[in-house]
């Protein structure tokens, strides 16, 4: 029985339908049977996380989680609809308190933030339950016992069973209301993750009942608990306040213990409702929504929540470097720890704990990296660094790397960035100055054969005259840090480091790469000396930083604040702002100045430029491609691990540190140009193809490619990951030579797409992964050969010439 749909519901869906196909960078769709009656196909849509960062939205709703289905008519229907994407205090223009007490109406609702999985509960038919996670729904793939769905799913059996109830009852229910259940999954027996659950808050925590519709309703949560009450869920933590500035006070108190009630928590969803638009209020400050809709933020705390965090990643990281050992010995080292995780001396003192205690009792970590076991590990550190041996650890721990923020004492400051061409440090540093007057030097200004030493001596005579400098250069290098550490050492008081640190390890290769190139492009000619040019040699720069960027220590400089690389401009403005106020104690800058800063760095252009090189001499000095390849933005061992945990030849690949760091997908090399092409028709393809690809790579735009990830194949010599389903992402500004590439591509190229994931040793050419690929597609797994679905894992590359 079809449900009547809403006009506007319907038309949702098919803008979504139209921007998968048109842009599907920003939106994609995976398309399920529907558990328990296959004969209904059930769509999932995903949008592009940092787009929802945008102003004006690039979508067409801000739903995090949509599954839907299309009538017989046509007529799609929302059988699941998530909450629109909430923000954190500060990390939109409308999340800030000022703007919050402008635009939002009392009464504010905070619940506990739970720490766990998101289950999303709606009436497939009036009879039938749809029970998914954010995106997807049905049995898990690869290693994995049980997926989220399943889970969710389990603990809501239990519920109607205890309640004498059936699927039937519930699904008629959501069905005549046209809900969605919102619940978490905290259930520590299937999955850990930061902060412990109880038995008794073990399950399904409901915490929001939402109307499937376009437009975001959210039921009150008096009207939430009830349902809980009625259907058997886990009750959600709440409590309500009058004002903003309530809100603000309670959540300080809890920030300061990271507790509530005495229970440890992450932080606090406030739920309250849009306010008519004040006069003097700015269009940025806005949320985006009409008056009197539902509106959420969210107040996180950063401890203990984020400490602990570190301490899972820490004993993550340490038990992969256990797997690569060499002649017996484990490689595990608090040196080889990732640098951004060891600020804390709870966290240097854990390290070395935890490394004894993998050595000394392996079996208690053994399905950690399947997050088990996170919570007892990190209840025994607990227990020991409250034993006076643990006190005498932590203190001396402390002691051993004094920094300069331990004495608490600071004259001035240097805002260091540590990033690399393109993630948009300098228009951050312009927009800073402006609000809040610090100096700023650029080391692109200084143009002069030894740039260093100049550079310096910039920031130490800006020093005289402003509290705060910003010491605008990439700083990708330790030395770079170090010297500037140096020349301000003989100070007084101290100096202090701030480093804006764009993260680039976080993110494939690939799509950093993709990311700032498309920036520097953007930019033109604003830059005093890396400009886009036809030869694309700002490319070959921005692949030499990503090779030598070495990672930060924190015992380089005094505070970190991590930025955001897919962040917008005005996004990275806000975070650096916060972090201004919180880390300098500064006063929050009024709306109006933020917003005069945004138009400044958007309006930049540098003073001094150098001039263009000749293209004629850039050409001369670039080499020749020897091949044509799809640079695949995937992370192959974040990929791979959880499918091949327990398959030996992947270890020994990670252990010889032969799994490939810079993935690519092969298209067409030199070596087939060779033959005569009158006398061979490969030869005469391959022609054809290089040119193609010769086209592509060149174009002024150029174009994004789509494709999925299959299988992971192996034997005992070499392991390959095939490629499916290759086409172009369609947005206006694509040449028709994209889509003809696609379109036109022989089936028996598109047979042997494939990344090599590594080789047994030296010995085995890389080459030998396109006849593995071509004979498993053919046989399948026989003759030694095995495979492992991926679940069609998406990605996105461009067509791009290399030497290596």
């Amino acid at each position: 029985m079809p449900r009547a749909v809403a006009p506007e519901d319907s038309a949702l869906i098919n803008e979504l339908v139209a921007l998968s196909k048109s842009k599907a960078k920003l939106v994609r769709s995976s398309t399920y049977a529907a558990p328990g009656d296959p004969s209904i196909s059930v769509r999932s849509w995903k949008m592009a996380e940092h787009k929802y960062y945008v102003v004006p939205s690039p979508f067409p709703t801000l739903a995090r989680g949509i599954f839907s289905v299309e009538h017989p008519d046509g007529k799609h229907r929302m059988v699941v609809r998530g909450y629109d994407k909430f923000f954190n205090i500060g990390e939109v223009g409308w999340t800030t308190w000022a703007a919050l007490e402008k635009h939002t109406v009392a009464p504010y609702t905070l619940s506990l933030k739970s720490n766990g999985c998101i289950i999303f509960i709606g009436a497939l038919t009036p009879e039938k339950l749809l029970i998914t996670s954010k995106h997807s729904l049905g049995p898990a793939t690869g290693e994995l016992k049980t997926s989220h769905a399943d889970a969710g799913e389990r603990w809501l059996r239990k519920y109607l069973a205890q309640k004498g109830r059936t699927e039937a009852d519930l699904a008629a229910v959501l069905w005549e209301r046209n809900l969605t259940a919102v619940a978490e999954l905290c259930d520590d027996s299937f999955e850990e993750h930061v902060l412990a659950y109880p038995p008794e808050l073990t399950g399904l925590h409901l915490h929001g009942l939402n109307e499937s519709t376009k437009a975001f309703k959210t039921l009150p949560h008096a009207e939430v608990d009830a349902f809980a009450a009625e259907w058997g869920f886990i009750q959600t933590a709440s409590t309500e306040l009058p004002t903003i500035a309530a809100v603000r006070a309670f959540t300080d108190e809890c920030g300061r213990t990271g507790a509530w009630n005495g229970v440890p928590v992450e932080g606090f969803v406030v739920r309250s409702h849009v306010a008519p638009p004040p006069p003097d209020a700015s269009s940025r400050s806005a949320p985006p929504y009409p008056p009197g809709a539902s509106f959420f933020f969210k107040v996180k705390f950063d401890e203990p929540y984020m400490m602990y965090r570190d301490w899972r990643e820490v004993t993550k990281a340490l038990l992969t470097m256990r797997g690569k050992s060499v002649k017996g010995k484990d490689e595990m080292s608090v040196q080889k720890l990732p640098k951004g995780k060891m600020r804390r001396a709870e966290t240097k003192a854990y390290a070395r704990w935890v490394i004894d205690e993998i050595r000394r009792d392996p079996a208690a970590f053994a399905e950690y990296q399947h997050n088990k076991g996170i919570v007892a590990v990190r209840e025994r550190f607990l227990a020991y660094l409250a034993s006076d041996k643990g006190k005498k650890e932590l203190r001396k721990t402390a002691e051993s790397e004094p920094t300069i923020s331990e004495t608490g004492t600071f004259g001035k400051t240097i805002i260091v960035p540590v990033a690399v061409p393109g993630c948009g440090k300098t228009a951050v540093a312009v927009a800073l100055s402006h609000i809040f007057g610090f100096g700023h030097t650029q080391s692109d200004d200084v143009h002069a054969k030894r740039a260093a030493p100049i550079f310096l001596k910039n920031v130490t005579d800006l020093l005289k005259t402003h509290d705060v400098v910003i010491a605008d250069k990439n700083n990708h290098l330790t030395q770079h840090r170090a010297a500037l550490r140096t020349a301000t050492a003989g100070l007084r008081p101290p100096v202090r480091l701030l480093a804006l640190h764009w993260p680039v390890e976080q993110l494939p290769r690939a799509a950093v790469h993709r990311i700032c190139a498309e920036r520097v492009q953007l930019r033109g000619a604003n830059h005093q000396t890396l400009r886009a040019d036809t030869q694309r040699t700002h490319e070959d720069v921005l692949w030499q930083f990503l090779s030598a960027t070495q990672p930060l220590a924190p015992s380089e400089v005094d505070t970190v604040v991590e930025m955001a690389l897919e962040e917008g401009l005005e996004g990275a403005v806000r975070r650096a702002v916060d972090a201004c106020v919180r880390v300098l104690g500064l006063a929050p800058p009024p709306e109006a100045r933020v917003s005069e800063a945004l138009e400044r760095a958007r309006g930049y252009e540098p003073r001094v430029k150098q001039p263009d090189v000749p293209a004629g001499k850039a050409a001369k000095g670039k080499a020749a491609p020897r091949y044509f390849a799809l640079l695949p933005e995937v992370a192959l061992e974040k990929l791979l691990e959880p499918v091949l945990a327990d398959v030996a030849f992947w270890g020994a690949l990670k252990g010889a540190g032969r799994v490939a760091a810079r993935p690519h997908v092969t298209l067409v090399h030199k070596h087939a140009l060779e033959e005569d092409a009158a006398v061979s028709a490969e030869a005469a393809a391959a022609r054809d193809l290089w040119a193609r690809c010769t086209t592509l790579s060149e174009s002024k735009r150029q174009p994004l490619f789509h494709f999925t990830l299959g299988h992971v194949v192996w034997n005992e010599r070499i392991m390959a990951v095939t490629v499916d389903a290759l086409k172009v992402v369609e947005e206006a500004e694509v040449a028709k030579a994209a889509v003809e590439f696609t379109t036109t591509l022989p089936e028996e190229t598109r047979a042997r797409l494939h990344i090599t994931v590594g080789t047994r040793d030296a010995n085995v050419p890389p080459v030998e992964a396109k006849s593995l690929v071509q004979a498993w597609r053919k046989a399948g797994d026989v003759g030694g050969v095995h495979s492992l679905a991926l679940g069609g894992v998406e990605t996105f590359g461009r067509v791009k010439g290399l030497q290596t």
